[in-house]
């Protein structure tokens, strides 16, 4: 093959990235600006629907029709494990119940990124 058809190789050296990937990054031109909270101020008012889940079971229609108050169900989980918060049917945190005065309350101790594919 001679020089005329070989494809063009890039430029290394321009690319201080591929020679030294352990450089610090450069300041972010106003394309990248940085962001913070301050820049979802317009989703701040949006509804959510946040479910902190203690356990599951199964059970047939005519056992749950004799449920009653007093009624014991069996969950899924052993005390003290994590439960789970979803937002919008999604799953995106574990964590653990906690009394706040005379309410229960859930402390977030874990964040779960899902995957976005």
């Amino acid at each position: 093959m001679s020089d005329e058809n070989k494809p063009p190789l890039p430029n290394l050296e321009a690319d201080v990235d591929l020679i030294n990937p352990a450089a610090p990054p450069t300041a972010p031109d106003a394309d990248h600006a940085v962001k913070n909270a301050g820049d979802l101020e317009a989703v701040f008012d949006v509804p959510v629907h946040v479910s902190a889940v203690l356990g599951r079971t199964r059970m047939d229609v005519g056992d749950l029709l004799k449920i009653g108050p007093g009624t014991m169900l069996e969950l899924d989980r052993k005390v003290g494990e994590a439960i789970d918060i979803f937002v919008n049917n999604r799953l995106v945190a574990r964590g653990e119940v906690v009394l706040v005065e005379d309410r229960l309350g859930v402390t977030m101790t874990e964040i779960i990124k899902a995957d976005r594919t």
